[in-house]
């Protein structure tokens, strides 16, 4: 194993030793175990001789000064779900902190300042809303509008628990300025897949084309509660059938729209079905489902969304019942730039000779750096292929490779927009 590599394994399982129980990691925003895990991390950087700094929405960094101003960002996060993994967004920053690392050992500076940031609040395990300080950083938070109103399952605040950590809607905004005033040339970040297709392919190690696009919708069917024993068939108004029959043709449309290879394929997820009256006598009068569909391509994830209208329309008609849609949350794909994936896959074919690309179905911090910067990131292997749960795991084979990738995609990007290199 490369030595470089050994020694973001054993921080990581330091690490684990002291933010996870028998659930799994604990390490939640804005809680006790995050603030213990932050304070860990800032030790690490003073032990290297880098003192770390919190911006106004708490994202912590720390920076090696180099002979450019403008700067590399190596980023992820530290928090987790509850019961969450060991590798889990902390990877990356890790990897981030062996790069400080090897650039202060090399006894100059380098071509470019390296910042690596712990964005907080990645997960929105606690309060609903992910990417909080990252997107906070990348000015497309509203924090009156989108964090205001959000309680936790025990009653707090979300701006209870913010001031609690130090912050304000005011600092949220004042992030933005914060990010700029670094001059960012370039971001980058590691994480584990989270999926299974990289194991599926029998690789350690992928190169990630972007993030997928999301739309997500909540559906409403009426119809009209009966009695089930009273109600024939023909003359229900069942809004549970129109919704399961929606359901099912969410699942038609994904596997219509996707392709044969892993950065063609989509996804459609109906996670949560309410169902009223709710009771074993009554044939149910309205219905409420959701949907999250997500794919790389624009274009298709506009068609996906057009086509599951038209089926919710159809299934509807046939059940007798009205739907209507709420929007939730929508945002664009988010590619990736091609300088930097081309760094990443000459890096990943350097360490294992082959380099299979994927987009990212879940969201990252870097998502939100897309329309600001160039942005890339290294996807390692999750094996059972889960991620959000104490089992998730990555090889130690799989994880040395994938560090020895990233590292080398940094040295590269360093090369690049070093000092006197192009403009971002």
């Amino acid at each position: 194993m490369d030595p470089r590599s050994a020694r973001v394994i054993a921080d990581l399982r330091e690490l684990a030793a002291l933010t996870t129980d028998e659930r799994g990691a604990q390490r939640v925003a804005w809680g006790p175990i995050w603030r213990k895990t932050r304070a860990w991390f800032a030790d690490k950087l003073r032990e290297i001789g880098v003192e770390p700094e919190l911006d106004p929405a708490a994202n912590m960094w720390g920076t090696v000064p180099g002979q450019s101003p403008r700067c590399l960002i190596i980023g992820s996060h530290l928090d987790s779900v509850p019961g969450g993994g060991w590798l889990d967004g902390c990877l990356g920053v890790i990897a981030g902190l062996e790069v400080l690392r090897a650039a202060k050992a090399a006894g100059g500076p380098p071509a470019l300042t390296l910042k690596v940031v712990d964005w907080a609040d990645e997960e929105g395990a606690r309060f609903g809303r992910s990417l909080v300080g990252s997107s906070a950083s990348a000015g497309t938070l509203q924090p009156e509008a989108e964090l205001a109103h959000l309680v936790d399952r025990a009653g707090v605040r979300m701006v209870d628990a913010l001031a609690e950590n130090g912050v304000s809607f005011d600092d949220l905004r004042a992030a933005q300025a914060y990010l700029q005033a670094q001059q960012p040339a370039a971001y980058l970040e590691l994480h584990i897949e989270q999926g299974p297709v990289l194991e599926e392919l029998n690789e350690p190690v992928g190169v990630v084309l972007g993030t997928m696009g999301v739309e997500r919708h909540m559906l409403r069917f009426v119809g009209q509660a009966a009695h089930s024993g009273a109600a024939p068939l023909h003359l229900r108004k069942d809004a549970f059938l129109a919704a399961a029959e929606f359901a099912l043709a969410c699942r038609d449309i994904s596997t219509r729209c996707s392709g044969s290879e892993p950065k063609t394929r989509v996804v459609a997820t109906c996670g949560v079905v309410k169902v009223e009256p709710n009771f074993i006598t009554a044939v149910p009068g309205a219905t409420e489902i959701s949907i999250d569909m997500r794919a790389l391509d624009a274009g298709v994830l506009a068609q996906m969304f057009a086509e599951a209208q038209a089926a919710s329309k159809v299934a509807a008609a046939r059940h007798l019942v009205e739907v209507q849609w709420t929007r939730v949350w929508d945002i664009p794909p988010r590619l990736f730039d091609p300088t930097l994936l081309g760094f990443v896959r000459e890096s990943v074919r350097e360490v294992v000779g082959r380099a299979p690309e994927l987009p990212s179905g879940p969201l990252h911090d870097a998502a939100e750096m897309v329309p600001l910067m160039p942005t890339a990131m290294v996807f390692a292997q999750s094996s059972p292929g889960v991620s959000h749960t104490r089992i998730e795991d990555t090889p130690e084979p799989a994880l040395d490779a994938s560090i020895q990738a990233f590292l080398r995609t940094v040295d590269k990007t360093v090369a690049h927009y070093g000092a006197g290199g192009p403009a971002a």
